[in-house]
């Protein structure tokens, strides 16, 4: 019995894939919209797939990238005796802690323990490199290697030119050709001005094809530190093992070609995924996957009303309501199919086709070999042929309940409101919108991606109700629009996937561009800056020290031609008087005193954020500085207007108490009857000493609210400390303009030894973004939108044939088809604003509430509403209803004529 059921079931679904297969060639039309939709997103996956795979390299192109010809590479990181697995990837003492080397490794040491015959040559793959470029000091990538010799000459491609023979030489890149604006033979000076190098060659790096200079492994001159150089050698004979515990022995690292023997490997294959990370991906995928069911579904609605009579016949022949579910479902799975394959087809060609621009472009290195990632091809055909199959199944479900005698006589049954659908729409709504709230308060991305999905469906459920009332509502309204609201509620197994996906995809743009603009509103109202905006500062940059500072004279020329308002004043940071070493340090704070302590610490559980807000003295009058960080200063008052803002009366007192010998702070704990305790403590090596000293001390108020101590010179001598320059302020009328800076930076160029610093809110960097999602969400609304219409235009012929028999006017057609693409577009973007302002809101509503119960509290999240998101779905729905109706032919149709 069994066996005959399972043979019947075969059977019938081959039938029904012939009728699917023959009704595919029928409507070409219909079929092609359907591939179409499906096949997009199978290219671009499958795109992306195929770029993938291939640019994980394998261990043996990993291998060729990492050793060029040599046989093995040698990394001397310590001076104990190391551990390592086959690959030499990782390594670890034998006993107790690492012991790193400090001292230089010569090519001499190298081959003293190696076998006669080995060759050896140096690999640096970074070395510090910056020249100037229109004025400013640029920093580049820079690798240190002999592209001469012939181990390492495979770890580059020589392009043109020859590569660079002795020190004054270096090869660039080709992006690294363009952004120094050189040709071949050009000189290049490097930032300080003390070197000047010859380009002679240009090269290409498979794993960087971004901006990189090779230069030769001698330069730059100086002592190198071992754990930043490797060492390349060529062996006379295989790796031996005795070799390698002998290098071990003495701290090397050894990475071969092959595992080397002895050792374990260490586990490179694919590991277990994060689950968190996981469960995203898989709640990403099932979004894009409805929205593509939403797309597709109208599609498959058409194509079973066209199909009424068809349909009837079958059931009349003796068919069940099985076999009307298989017909339709067979449709979804042959165009499934079909997309599945033509998308593969297109999106492994691209792949393949534009690997050269993915690798400069996207990737910057070049990929290995040939490959396309066919599980992962299988699994995106597998969801693409799902995808087809779920589009297919409410029309299926509604082509098995139909009326057989309607469907013989092609009458149309209005559609039936069944409440248990809003019902179930309104409870899956509520329920994902409780779900996001309990994800956002515990922070649990999964959670609030399946609650907005949840909340997605209860809409989707809803919408068919919607749009019954709409009808309703309709008839207030003139002749078209009624029309196109009740061809709406008719066809509500079209119309109502179409509004969903509409709705679907703008109300995520919506929802995202909410929450970036928010989070963006936050980070402003965050931002403090360490110095007044428009003032700029002159730092020691590089490896410039104090004794390399220019003297003031000499920078006050340069910052008078470019600002010939501005005062420059020297700024200095204390240092210790006597230090024994250069290693020694001194740092100097102001000491709270105990009683002015906050007694609660962040993160204990055990005292409450409500007792510490309540606590006066965990209030600080004072903010960390997210912007420029200046350190304890050395002043006599001269430089307090241009680092803190203050009242010129309020600076006038600071002086004064700086003349005096005394110090200056801006928090008011800090200050106790017009003293304030200094506290100073200097490290030599594992030894450190505090010493502090009680002094007069000044309250600057009215500057910038950031934690500011500044010493007069008699102060910093009282407590061991002497000043050391720093830097120099300059002490702007004015915020300086875009060109004034420019003009600043090339005065300066000549001065190396300094780097330019404005504090500047930053600007805002999600704009790009958001309006990259308003575009994303407004191509969908078209595409919806056109796909919609076309499909009630085709299902309108009886009524169109109808407005030309009484004498409507021609214009009417292009008015019903802008009111049809109205209602989808204007429906759907209405509900996904409302939407997705409506899942930011509780989103950043709970995450708001988290924070108020912590202490320190963060700053809350304000609503922000995306208003280039929103402009641009403001204006794809009247993009909609006017293409439509300029795409629609005037001329009414005439099916037959009386005579």
């Amino acid at each position: 019995m069994n066996r005959n059921r399972t043979a019947a079931t075969l059977g019938s679904w081959r039938t029904a894939l012939r009728i699917a297969r023959r009704e595919a060639r029928r409507a070409r039309g219909r079929t092609a919209l359907v591939l179409a939709m499906i096949a997009l997103p199978v290219l671009a996956l499958s795109f992306a797939a195929a770029s993938y795979d291939m640019a994980e390299l394998s261990r043996a192109e990993e291998l060729d990238r990492r050793l060029g010809a040599a046989d093995v590479e040698l990394r001397w990181t310590a001076v104990n005796p190391l551990k390592q697995d086959a690959w030499g990837q990782n390594s670890w003492p034998v006993e107790g802690d690492l012991a790193p080397r400090t001292r230089p490794v010569t090519a001499e040491e190298i081959r003293a323990l190696l076998p006669a015959g080995s060759r050896v040559t140096r690999l640096r793959r970074w070395v510090p490199f910056e020249v100037r470029v229109d004025g400013r000091p640029k920093p580049f990538d820079a690798r240190a290697l002999d592209l001469t010799d012939p181990l390492t000459r495979p770890l580059a491609t020589l392009r043109a030119g020859r590569p660079p023979a002795t020190p004054d030489e270096l090869a660039v890149s080709p992006a690294a050709l363009r952004a120094l604006d050189v040709r071949l033979g050009d000189p290049v000076r490097t930032a300080d001005g003390t070197t000047t190098y010859t380009v002679v060659g240009m090269v290409e790096f498979p794993d960087n094809l971004r901006v990189v200079v090779a230069l030769r492994p001698e330069t730059p001159p100086g002592p190198v530190s071992p754990p930043d150089e490797s060492w390349l050698v060529d062996l006379p004979g295989p790796v031996d093992p005795a070799l390698v515990d002998r290098l071990n022995e003495r701290g090397i690292q050894v990475a071969a070609r092959t595992p080397l023997p002895g050792r374990e490997e260490a586990f490179t294959g694919p590991g277990l995924p994060d689950p968190e990370q996981a469960g995203n991906a898989v709640l990403v995928s099932g979004l894009g996957l409805l929205e593509v069911v939403l797309l597709v579904g109208p599609a498959f609605a058409v194509g079973v009303r066209r199909r009424r009579r068809d349909l009837a016949l079958v059931a009349v022949a003796g068919g069940d309501a099985a076999h009307l579910r298989r017909i339709v479902l067979a449709d979804g799975v042959v165009l499934g199919a079909g997309g599945a394959a033509l998308g593969l087809l297109l999106g492994v060609g691209a792949a393949l086709a534009g690997r050269p621009l993915v690798e400069q472009y996207v990737v910057g290195a070049r990929f290995g070999g040939y490959r396309v990632f066919p599980a992962a091809l299988a699994a995106i055909a597998t969801v693409a042929v799902l995808a087809g199959l779920l589009a297919a199944l409410a029309p299926a479900w509604t082509a098995a309940r139909q009326d057989v005698v309607a469907g013989l006589n092609g009458r149309r049954n209005p559609p039936r409101h069944r409440r248990r659908w809003l019902v179930l729409g309104l409870l899956l709504t509520a329920a994902g919108a409780a779900l996001a709230a309990l994800g956002a308060n515990r922070s649990s991305p999964s959670v609030v991606l399946t609650g907005l999905i949840l909340g997605e469906l209860g809409l989707v459920f809803g919408t068919p109700t919607l749009i019954g009332l709409l009808a309703r509502a309709g008839r207030l309204l003139p002749l078209v629009p009624r029309l196109a609201l009740r061809d709406a509620s008719r066809n509500r197994s079209s119309a109502a996937p179409a509004i969903s996906a509409v709705m679907a995809a703008v109300a995520g743009s919506v929802a995202l561009g909410a929450y970036l603009a928010s989070d963006e509103a936050r980070s402003r109202a965050e931002w403090q800056p360490g110095i007044p905006p428009g003032q700029v500062l002159l730092l020691r940059s590089g490896g410039a020290t104090a004794a390399t500072l220019p003297p003031v004279a000499e920078v006050a020329e340069p910052v008078r031609a470019a600002l010939p308002a501005a005062t420059v004043v020297p700024i200095a940071t204390p240092a210790c008087a006597r230090p024994a070493s250069a290693e020694d340090y001194c740092v100097a704070t102001a000491v709270l005193p105990p009683e002015r302590r906050c007694p609660y610490e962040p993160g204990n559980a055990i005292v409450t954020a409500d007792r510490a807000r309540a606590d006066p003295r965990c209030v600080r009058a004072v903010r960390e500085s997210t912007g420029i960080y200046l350190p304890v200063l050395v002043d006599d008052g001269r430089a307090l207007p241009a680092l803190t803002g203050a009242p010129a009366e309020e600076v006038a007192a600071a002086t004064r108490t700086l003349a005096a010998g005394g110090v200056v702070v801006t928090d008011p704990g800090q200050v106790v009857d017009g003293r304030v305790t200094v506290a100073v403590t200097h490290g030599a090596g594992d030894v450190t000493a505090t010493a502090s000293a009680t002094l007069p001390g000044h309250l600057l108020r009215g500057g910038l609210p950031v934690d500011r101590l500044v010493l007069s010179p008699s102060a910093a001598a009282a407590v061991g400390l002497v000043a050391e320059p720093f830097g120099y302020a300059i002490d702007t009328v004015e915020p300086p303009t875009a060109g004034q800076r420019e003009r600043l930076s090339a005065e300066l160029s000549r001065l190396s030894a300094l780097s330019v610093l404005t504090d500047d809110q930053p600007g805002s960097d999600q704009r790009s973004l958001l309006l990259l999602l308003a575009i994303g969400s407004g191509v969908i609304t078209l595409g919806a939108a056109g796909v919609a219409t076309g499909l009630a235009a085709a299902e309108a012929r009886r009524d169109l044939s109808t407005l030309a028999a009484v004498g409507a006017d021609p214009r009417v057609r292009r008015v019903l088809s802008l009111c049809q693409a109205g209602v989808i577009a204007v429906l759907g973007s209405v509900l996904g604003i409302l939407a997705g302002l409506g899942s930011a809101a509780i989103i950043l509503l709970s995450l708001n509430q988290r924070y108020a119960q912590a202490w320190p509290a963060p700053a809350p999240y304000p609503l922000v509403v995306p208003g280039l998101t929103l402009g641009v779905l403001v204006v794809v729905p009247l993009v909609a209803m006017l293409g439509a109706a300029l795409f629609t032919r005037s001329r009414l149709p005439v099916e037959r004529r009386l005579d």
